[in-house]
């Protein structure tokens, strides 16, 4: 994937950095593989907001993606490499021998024509799936399963992957995107490579409209507010905070506060936090 860089010619270019989509390489979705995405835009069961700066936005269908990756030992052909609004990353159409199809996510350097296959010994090549226990020291996967046959759950954000430490009895090591370092059992499934349209952290809207089509409405900051709307507000002029830590519109900590609960049971598999 690469960005294209667009010249001032009106104030909605000046800052616009978008992708160039030159890896997509079918315009329409598969039918069959389509359902209905109704979004409740932030509103709850009697339409009133609840979930502030959510709204609008075009509509979306929703593609059906093999997570589960559980086609074992039946090849597939890589047909398409598609566009999919409901997430970052690009999928791709698999036409298996047996007739049927299916959308992955789409690993780097995976072109249409070439082949992937799942299951327990299945060849390391980019796109094929095989449980953790069968993949070698230092490969980068992804879309990988936290609980065996549910289907893989982390590393699935454009641009991810993940890498095997080591291996030691029942559980393998992994260092994820976020700097963890934790375990997984041996038996669960992973995709080798790393998600493609890695580029897409450089994208720049360049204006308020584009961000709307999103379906994001506008954030006012709380320094601007009155006292009574925000712990940030009131003051004469541009005031500091005036609080000891920044805190949300609800008097709670904010920015850099750690939101997990102590005692979650997976907090056992996690050797190291994330920064």
């Amino acid at each position: 994937m690469s960005i294209r860089l667009y010249k001032s010619y009106t104030p909605g270019t000046r800052n616009r950095a978008l992708s160039t989509f030159t890896e997509i390489t079918k315009s329409k979705p598969e039918k069959s593989l389509l359902r209905k995405n109704h979004r409740n835009k932030g509103r709850n069961n009697r339409g009133v907001i609840t979930i502030r700066h959510r709204g609008g936005g075009h509509k979306r269908r929703y593609r059906l993606i093999d997570f589960k990756r559980d086609k074992y030992n039946v090849e597939g052909t890589i047909a398409a490499i598609e566009y999919d609004p409901n997430r970052n990353a690009r999928i791709a159409l698999v036409n298996y021998t047996d007739g049927e199809k299916r959308y992955i996510l789409h690993p780097n350097n995976l072109n249409v024509g070439d082949t992937i296959n799942s299951g327990s010994g299945s060849s390391l090549k980019i796109g094929n799936a095989l449980p953790l226990t069968e993949i070698p020291l230092g490969t980068s996967i992804h879309n990988i399963e936290l609980i065996p046959t549910r289907g893989g759950q982390i590393v699935r954000g454009a641009g991810t992957s993940a890498k095997i430490l080591a291996k030691e009895g029942d559980y393998v090591t992994l260092r994820l995107p976020s700097k963890e370092i934790r375990l997984i059992r041996k038996e669960c499934i992973a995709t080798i490579g790393e998600v493609s349209n890695n580029d897409v952290f450089l994208q720049r809207s360049g204006k308020a409209g584009r961000t709307r089509w999103l379906g994001k409405r506008p954030t006012v900051r709380g320094s601007v507010m009155n006292p009574c709307d925000h712990p940030h507000g009131g003051g004469e002029g541009r005031a500091p905070i005036g609080r000891a830590r920044p805190l949300t519109p609800w008097g709670k900590p904010a920015l850099g506060m750690k939101t997990r609960k102590n005692k979650k049971a997976s907090n056992a598999y996690i050797l190291r936090r994330r920064s």
